[in-house]
């Protein structure tokens, strides 16, 4: 009997203790690292999204500008952006021209990201207009392997205040990677051309870009972006060169810094809580 009511203490402190033990566990909140709200992958892979909707705007306009030139120019003028693997077609309608930038099977540009398919690209005839729209769209268009699909509509200035051509761009774009995996991509951004028009050396071009988009990850997360900086891109480099894109997700705000003008994949990180990091950037380096 002794035993048995020994026994039966025993379990009963157990019992007590696997209780309280849970009780303490429903209570409790999980604690979330304000790091891990920041994928620093999904950061870069965000970074290659927003490459490719930059590439597309950046060959239509380098396209557009030139058939800009020598309408308003009357000079004979040829960007070399655009390397001999590229086939340009533009068909002249009564109100517009309709223009196919076709890369084929696989065609390289001077950076280096390998493009095929087809970029078309439509707007207004009259060539002396101001400000024009110019709509993009895609067909069987990859960008570095990734199978690309959607549209983008551009609003174009000739001069804006700075005397520099400008493009307001709206675009809406997906993705598929190699790997299966796919993410979305979608933005209002302002595109200035600060220096290098017109010079006919691509190498020369930079532009100041900012604005804000949302991003949908490979694994189905969503964050916005908008530049508190101005991001600037300088053709001759693979990388953003400087300017801050500010990253907004689950109530929490993260900022990446591109740096001081130096060409580099390297951007820091600002967590949250105030912690930084430095990140390497892929940008398809192949």
């Amino acid at each position: 009997m002794k035993n048995s009511l020994k026994i039966s203490n025993v379990t009963g402190v157990v019992l007590m203790a696997l209780l309280v033990l849970a009780s303490c566990a429903k209570d409790e909140s999980p604690v979330f690292s304000e790091e891990a709200t920041f994928d620093v992958a999904e950061l870069t892979a965000s970074d290659e999204a927003e490459l490719i909707s930059e590439e597309i705007s950046n060959i239509g306009e380098d396209v557009y500008a030139t058939e800009e030139i020598k309408a308003t120019s009357k000079a004979d003028y040829a960007s070399n952006y655009l390397p001999d693997c590229v086939t340009v077609t533009t068909v002249v309608t009564s109100t517009s021209r309709e223009t196919t930038i076709d890369f084929g099977e696989g065609c390289e540009l001077p950076n280096g990201n390998l493009l095929s398919g087809i970029i078309f690209m439509s707007y207004a005839k009259d060539m002396d207009m101001a400000t024009k729209t110019i709509a993009l769209s895609l067909e069987n268009f990859t960008f570095n392997g990734v199978a690309v699909e959607g549209s983008s509509s551009l609003v174009r200035m000739r001069s804006n205040e700075n005397g520099n051509p400008q493009s307001d761009a709206v675009a809406n774009y997906s993705g598929e990677w190699p790997d299966g995996s796919t993410a979305s991509f979608t933005g209002n951004r302002t595109r200035e051309w600060i220096e290098g028009f017109g010079s006919g050396f691509w190498g020369d071009n930079v532009f100041l870009i900012s604005g804000q988009g949302t991003f949908t990850g490979k694994m189905g997360n969503v964050f916005s972006k908008e530049t508190v900086a101005p991001l600037r891109r300088e053709l001759s480099c693979r990388f953003i060169v400087s300017g801050v894109l500010q990253f907004s997700k689950n109530d929490a705000t993260a900022s990446l810094d591109f740096g001081d003008g130096s060409c580099d994949a390297k951007g820091l990180l600002t967590y949250p809580n105030g912690d930084e990091e430095e990140i390497f950037l892929r940008r398809f380096n192949r």
